[in-house]
């Protein structure tokens, strides 16, 4: 008989959801029953979360959650003139405990992901993750494990994952009508002035729990003039644009590229250049994570395309530089017989070696000289909420879209590249570029993020670029061979009780 096993198993389970305080809750999901989500942080993409799932039949968001009174207040009173009564918590712990809620759908800053969604695991919702899914490796791959271990459903927020154009632009060029693939480079010029400098510490806003916000981070003086989005540039809270836009790009370039594993090479670029300011991320940098196959590739340009666009209070669109002359936010691969351009989130073309395009997908619009290779399937963005909550029913995980390994994966690129640049030394231009120099590709983003600087009047030999470790990877455990100091950085000192637990 197996009913001792059973019972253990049953035993282990139980325990080990009690230690965190959470009820053994695992509701069963039928085709037809509702599925009522509770949203986590909705002053950013939280908002477009709650959009998505009201737009969705049989599901009902019946909780909210934030540290922030202020939002919190607002965001009830909006959803209450929707017609939509919710239950309101400050602490997720509370939120997991209600057994009126099945599953979350979170967007908090960065280092609380992982966290959030191993809680929810144990407490048997399934769950929704805003990328990054991590602040760094480890913690991702935690959560991976916990959806596993306890069979939930849970989702990457890497939306172009439900485009319907580029899962054809993925299995077309996968097919091999391009031949071999070269290199793939993911950009991200995207406008990122001053945050500006404060002179001391700043007052704590009212209304907002400190130890919650903080969570599982050291807590930390304020030490600009925002609390929120500029946490983005802080070790502390955010992994900077490589993990807060860079995420989506390299996402979408690994999926074209078919790894599923960790880079087993990474080294990096990059320094804060152009200004001073509190901000302790990179606004300017490039990532090369050295896959077997082929080198993916990724520039981050906070700058504009010259000093001359300074004048301007808000850089964006022809402002910033372009690769090649496409989006400045985008993927470009390089294949043997032509290459595949990715400007955003639900649309990409094909090109030959003679720089006509011969196949287009999604919403790309057809060139203008006439040679239109064919319209494509047109079916524009699919709704990822809605791939999650439809696996949610069915309890299949391969149903998913973005199935949480995909976004610890590309998460994971995010933070091993953050690494490599916080493990290095600032060079002057000459030595980084004799560095550099034997990798060809390496070599091109480099000398173009110089000329890039030197046009923002950036003296390289006075403010110079930091040349990041160059680091070696075992992908089957995920950590680093022979650095110790390197190994040490794909996790963090968690602060108790707010401690991502090991699960085996």
């Amino acid at each position: 008989m197996n009913t001792p096993q059973l019972s253990r198993r049953t035993f282990l389970k139980t325990t080990a959801v009690a230690a965190l305080g959470f009820p053994a809750i695992a509701r069963s999901q039928s085709p037809n029953s509702e599925i009522r989500v509770g949203i986590i942080g909705f002053g950013g993409r939280g908002q477009s979360h709650i959009s998505d799932l009201l737009k969705l039949n049989g599901v009902k968001i019946t909780a909210i959650c934030d540290v922030d009174d202020r939002v919190l207040g607002k965001e009830k009173e909006a959803m209450g003139k929707r017609g939509q009564a919710v239950e309101t918590f400050t602490d997720v712990r509370k939120m997991l405990e209600s057994k009126e809620i099945d599953s979350i759908s979170t967007a908090t800053p960065n280092h609380w992901h992982s966290l959030i969604g191993v809680w929810a695991c144990q407490a048997g919702k399934d769950s929704y993750i805003e990328k990054p899914i991590s602040h760094n490796v480890f913690e991702g791959r935690v959560l991976v494990e916990a959806a596993k271990k306890y069979g939930r459903i849970v989702q990457c927020g890497t939306q172009s994952r439900s485009t319907v154009g580029l899962h054809q632009a993925v299995a077309w060029t996968q097919a091999g009508n391009l031949g071999k693939l070269l290199w793939a480079r993911g950009t991200c010029y995207k406008p990122r002035p001053s945050i500006g400098k404060v002179d001391g510490e700043q007052p704590w806003p009212a209304g907002i729990d400190k130890d919650l916000w903080f969570g599982p981070a050291a807590i930390e003086p304020l030490m600009r003039k925002k609390l929120h989005y500029d946490w983005h540039w802080d070790w502390n809270t955010g992994n900077g644009d490589l993990g807060n836009q860079g995420i989506h790009q390299m996402d979408i370039a690994r999926w074209f590229m078919g790894e599923q594993t960790l880079s087993p090479k990474v080294w990096s670029v990059g320094g804060r250049l152009g200004y001073v300011d509190d901000g302790e991320t990179p606004n300017t940098m490039f990532v090369v994570h050295d896959y077997a196959k082929a080198p993916l590739i990724f520039e981050v340009r906070g700058l504009p395309r010259s000093k001359e666009q300074w004048k301007a209070e808000k850089w964006g669109g022809p402002d910033m530089d372009q690769f090649r002359g496409h989006a400045g936010v985008g993927v470009y691969l390089q294949y043997e017989n032509g290459h595949v351009v990715v400007p955003d989130y639900n649309s990409a073309a094909a090109f030959g070696k003679d720089g006509k395009m011969v196949k287009r997908f999604g919403n790309y619009a057809a060139p203008k000289d006439g040679t239109d290779p064919g319209k494509p399937d047109n079916s524009g963005q699919g709704s990822h909420h809605e791939n999650w909550t439809k696996a949610i029913r069915t309890r299949k995980a391969p149903e998913l879209n973005a199935e949480i390994l995909e976004g610890h994966l590309s998460s994971g690129l995010c933070h091993t590249g953050n690494i490599s640049l916080l493990l290095g030394s600032k060079q002057a231009p000459g030595a980084i570029l004799e560095k550099v120099k034997g990798n060809k590709e390496a070599a091109d983003s480099y000398e173009r993020m110089a000329e890039h600087l030197k046009k923002n009047g950036v003296d390289l030999e006075k403010e110079q670029l930091t040349l990041g470790e160059f680091l070696t990877m075992d992908v089957k455990t995920e950590k680093f061979i022979g650095n110790a100091a390197a190994d040490k950085m794909l996790t963090r000192e968690y602060r108790a009780p707010y401690i991502v637990p090991a699960v085996a």
